[in-house]
């Protein structure tokens, strides 16, 4: 791991454990979460066209569910005569 590297991500880890309000523990988490956005971000953006279009359809509302309408309740019935 060069040494820029390491330090972009030790930098990018401590901001996103800063963020989270400086949790103990999950340091592991936060340098992994890190490392991704870091060597991420160094790949060409040849990928870039089809997250736009998954961000699209994830943008676009969903329809709502129609609700069904409630049962009517079942008239009682009349109690025998002893």
């Amino acid at each position: 791991m060069t040494d820029d590297r390491q330090e972009r991500i030790r930098r990018r880890a401590h901001e996103i454990w800063e963020r989270a309000g400086r949790p103990e523990g999950a340091h592991m988490e936060h340098w992994d979460q890190a490392t991704a956005e870091i060597d991420g971000a160094a790949k060409p953006k040849a990928k870039a066209a089809p997250k736009k279009a998954a961000a699209a359809k994830a943008a676009k509302p969903k329809a709502a569910k129609a609700e069904k309408p409630a049962k009517a309740k079942a008239a009682a019935k009349p109690k025998a005569k002893a």
